[in-house]
């Protein structure tokens, strides 16, 4: 195991200790008082980024991709999360301690203002989780606390977690920014949209409300979404620019000629084909780092063919995985040979692997019933990666008989169809956010998450339920890690996705940025980024 992955495991070792801290911020700097005046004058500014999509939601509760959640990051609160060591660090809970083999206690920070001036406190931490949690609501995130049975209120500042059974990873899905808290009133106007038989999540999509170091500002639906510096933060930090926009640029070569000419200060995700591009421009650098994504082939396994775990590992098999990292994200990344990368717990190098062999990809679709190929679609988004992707797998398929045509959408299209199971083959990716393998896993092979919840695959086996069930449920690490390779094996034989590759994390910045930090999962961590003048 390298470095980062012992360090994680040791963090789950200790998870159940208390959690201290005095500042919110893994490497402290100035305090507020250090930051009015002229040096808050002095570190302001625009800050300018480039995204590919529209976000989802704006509440953190009714979405889970990547621009929604670097948006609402910045916005939101959690309990705990992930400082730049990628350890777990006290956000709006001061501690959280295990204090029974199934209970949790969260100690909530007193003095805690949302933007709209309301006060946090117990009852609204408790109504979060119920909310995330309510079948009624719906959220695509209910998956990350499927197992907490009840918040319970112990006093104006205290809750405690009750949960089905021992849950380790349990601080790892409250950093998540699933685990966001939203105001009361917030929660109060998303039940009274949902008597009225409207979106639960669009009184807070439209007005969010927080606790976050930036607050919401304004939003042009499918063109930009502004947030300004929250001057009543309850850290130890105030956010350094004054504001920043998220400008919604879909064409990933229009965002890299943004960065050149000044448009914007930095933009995620970049073609890995164009990193030189903007490495060796005058005015820009790469913010580079291992991420913990991993770019899939899936397969929609309630329809023909691909019911067929033979026909699966057929495919799986005739994909040159090196020459996809070559030819398409020009050698930025790793293979993968299983769904959880190297940095994450749960990751084994004792895994059955999935080779390449052209060869022997054709014997098992003549004994599936395949001698000659077939025809299929290959459902994707409109990323200029995924396009390269989807032609070079569409060529390499037709290497040993499968005819595919690419169909092509927007991302919320594609995120819908590839949710509602209206696909064959489809590119997908899936990020650990958590950094244990529970939530590389479960969510995206239990049967009980098919569809939209992250299990787009619509695998349903029992043994790999079962292997799961008891990995999520065990408190010993090291029959975690055996539950988590044999749960791999078990993916290896169904082979419900084919695992491409773990791209590196590639930002474009501008170089007047700087304190920019990114986390493995793609999310932007922004409260520190300053602008410097010329």
């Amino acid at each position: 195991m390298n470095k980062r992955g012992c360090l994680l495991f040791l963090l789950l070792i200790l998870m159940t200790a208390l959690l201290t801290a005095c500042s919110n911020s893994a490497e402290p700097s100035s305090s507020k008082e250090e930051e009015t005046g002229e040096n808050l004058q002095e570190t302001g500014g625009n800050l300018q980024i480039g995204v590919m999509n529209d976000p989802v939601s704006l509440d953190p509760h009714g979405a889970n991709e990547n621009v929604s959640n670097s948006i609402n990051s910045n916005m939101y609160d959690r309990l705990v999360y992930l400082d730049k060591n990628l350890e777990i660090a006290p956000g709006l809970a001061e501690s959280l301690v295990q204090i029974g083999e199934t209970t949790w206690e969260a100690s909530i920070r007193k003095d805690v203002q949302f933007h709209d001036g309301s006060q946090l406190n117990a009852e609204v931490v408790k109504a979060n989780f119920d909310r995330i949690r309510d079948p009624e609501i719906g959220s695509p995130v209910a998956f990350l606390f499927n197992m907490i049975t009840e918040v319970k209120v112990i006093d104006d500042y205290t809750v405690h977690f009750e949960t089905e059974f021992p849950f380790a990873p349990l601080p790892s899905h409250l950093a998540h920014p699933g685990g966001s808290i939203i105001s009361m009133g917030s929660i109060e106007a998303s039940y009274e949209a949902l008597e009225k038989g409207e979106d639960a999540f669009t009184p807070t999509n439209e007005r969010p409300i927080g606790t976050g170091y930036f607050k919401f500002e304004d939003r042009t639906p499918g063109q930009s979404v502004t947030l300004s510096r929250h001057e009543n933060y309850w850290g130890d930090e105030l956010a350094k620019v004054d504001t920043v926009t998220f400008q919604v640029i879909p064409e990933d070569l229009t965002r890299i000629a943004e960065l050149e000419t000044g448009g914007i200060h930095l933009t995620y995700p970049v073609n890995p084909s164009d990193a030189e591009r903007i490495e060796n421009g005058p005015d820009t650098y790469l913010e580079q780092a291992n991420s913990t994504r991993m770019v899939y082939l899936g397969f929609n396994t309630e329809v023909e063919p691909f019911d067929d775990p033979k026909v699966r590992q057929a495919i799986h098999m005739a994909i040159d995985k090196d020459g996809i990292l070559d030819g398409v994200v020009s050698g930025i990344g790793i293979r993968a040979d299983g769904p959880i990368a190297p940095d994450v717990f749960g990751f084994s190098e004792q895994i059955d692997k999935i080779t390449f062999d052209r060869e022997m990809a054709k014997d098992l679709l003549a004994e599936a019933g395949y001698p000659d190929g077939f025809s299929t679609t290959l459902l994707t988004d409109d990323d200029r990666e995924r396009q390269d992707l989807a032609e070079m797998i569409q060529y390499q398929l037709s290497e040993i008989g499968i005819d595919v045509s690419i169909d092509m959408f927007e991302f919320g299209t594609y995120l819908e169809r590839a949710g509602n199971g209206e696909s064959e083959l489809f590119l997908g990716s899936w990020g650990t956010v958590t950094m244990d393998g529970d939530y590389g896993l479960y969510p995206v092979f239990h049967s009980s998450n098919k569809g939209s919840a992250g299990n787009r695959s619509f695998i349903e086996h029992d043994e790999l339920d079962q292997l799961l069930d008891n990995a999520r449920q065990a408190t010993d690490e090291e029959e975690r890690l055996e539950l988590y390779r044999k749960a791999q094996n078990v993916l290896v034989e169904q082979s419900p996705y084919a695992y491409l590759y773990y791209p590196d994390s590639i930002a474009g910045v501008r170089n007047e940025v700087e304190g920019f930090f990114q986390y493995p999962s793609g999310f932007y961590f922004l409260r520190d980024v300053t602008l410097k003048k010329e």
